[in-house]
């Protein structure tokens, strides 16, 4: 049997805009510890890594109180995940006409990764959806390793999309072709510079990388 052509997704910045819910999140967070408040340019630009390195940027230099700011965060976005999270204008109809096997990875917690996308109608879209804590955090190489493995897809025959320079090295280190989206949490010119060769900046010119 022909092994499937596999097309691999980040979440935030990739697949759907979530700035709004992780800023309000921090800030209601910050706010319960007395800490100062984060403009939503400044958290945007802490996201990415997963909940914890989000939480450590937004306190710092306060490093002593990441611990009770993040059990705050987490409560409150858990309960507000879905409250302006929206999947990219156009993403849903490209998923849909997809003919590659496609599959998620997140370094955000695994539960608030698989609710959003169930929330917003598009985990039945995907083989597979892997979070933070099932594997070690991008850049390892062994989610996109696991999910490979699991689908029978080999490193030639897949793509990594995602928005940002660890996403970049992702790819890099699994072996697989990296597609960069540039309406996501970091510029065009950050990509390019991480080395991303194949740039893609409206939603619908992904259909090729899918078909």
């Amino acid at each position: 049997m022909t092994a499937p052509r596999l097309a691999i997704f980040d979440l935030d910045g990739t697949l759907v805009d979530s700035v709004d819910d992780l800023a309000a999140s921090v800030n209601y967070a910050l706010a319960r510890a007395g800490l100062p408040q984060r403009e939503r340019d400044q958290v945007r630009g802490f996201i990415g890594n997963g909940a914890r390195p989000l939480i450590e940027r937004a306190v710092a230099p306060h490093l002593d109180r990441v611990e009770e700011v993040l059990a705050d965060w987490r409560a409150h976005y858990d309960a507000h995940l879905l409250d302006q999270t929206r999947p990219y204008p156009g993403m849903v109809e490209v998923l849909a006409g997809a003919r590659r096997t496609l599959a998620v990875q997140s370094n955000k917690p695994a539960p608030m990764t698989n609710r959003i996308l169930e929330g917003l109608g598009l985990l039945s879209r995907f083989a597979i959806v892997v979070g933070g804590g099932d594997v070690p955090a991008k850049p390892d190489p062994a989610g996109v390793l696991a999910i490979l493995a699991r689908v029978g897809a080999t490193r030639e025959d897949s793509v990594f999309i995602g928005d940002s320079a660890l996403d970049a090295a992702t790819a890099r280190n699994a072996g697989v072709t990296f597609v960069g989206v540039t309406w996501g949490l970091v510029s065009r010119e950050a990509l390019a510079g991480a080395g991303a060769v194949n740039l893609v900046d409206r939603v619908e010119d992904l259909a090729p990388w899918l078909a």
